[in-house]
């Protein structure tokens, strides 16, 4: 990518320029190289980390121990100390000026105990954002596909997923939509062991459908 120092014998002068010119090149890429080292590292740092022991850079903070204890406002380094003296760490829980505050702790123990609950979080977020599978029914539906349908609600539902039974009425259909009710129903009845009726058949349109919950 860069240029490699030619042989230039025959002219010394275009030879001391080009060897410049090559050096120069070199340090570009050893500034490139740091600053994209640089970028990296900040990337990687957490922005949730808290400062912690000599990281802290406050002369005066108000003091909270192991546990929960207020120890009133101390000097940094004779917070430190107490801390050290614990065997634990000092955390700067608070860094507005003014309203400083640390608080003594396993700080390995604590970030630990966080990640756990963001993690216990997002798993609750992402089950009560599971996508409802929707089972098509209809007024004729035979035996074999009515089972069919039924073993995979089931083990759909099994797994914790709510699921939406619905039909469409087709041409005179519509003059008798207790038969799709019935059929709804029969579902609901046929899973009866593994889910609730969440939402009772409803009809839109020419469309019914019926949500169904996992049994808690």
């Amino acid at each position: 990518m860069y240029p490699h120092p030619p042989d230039c014998k025959s002219n010394r002068y275009k030879a001391k320029n080009i060897r410049i010119l090559w050096w120069f090149l070199s340090g570009y890429r050893c500034i490139h190289f740091l600053n994209l080292w640089r970028c990296v590292y900040i990337a990687n740092v957490k922005k949730d980390d808290l400062p912690i022991n000599d990281k802290i850079r406050v002369n005066e903070l108000m003091v909270i121990g192991p546990n929960g204890e207020q120890m009133g406002t101390k000097k940094l380094t004779d917070a430190l100390t107490l801390a050290n003296y614990a065997g634990l760490d000092l955390v700067l829980m608070n860094g507005t000026p003014g309203h400083e505050v640390g608080k003594i702790m396993d700080y390995n123990r604590y970030r630990y105990e966080r990640q756990k609950k963001q993690k216990e979080a997002l798993k609750k977020q992402r089950e009560n954002n599971k996508e409802m599978k929707e089972y098509q029914l209809s007024v004729t539906i035979d035996v074999h596909d009515f089972e069919t349908r039924k073993k995979n609600a089931a083990g759909y539902l099994a797994k914790g997923h709510k699921i939406k039974a619905s039909l469409r009425f087709k041409g005179r259909q519509m003059a008798h939509t207790e038969l799709g009710r019935d059929v709804l129903l029969k579902f609901a009845e046929a899973l009866s062991d593994v889910a609730d009726i969440e939402s009772a058949p409803e009809l839109v349109g020419r469309n019914m459908t019926m949500i169904l919950a996992p049994k808690k």
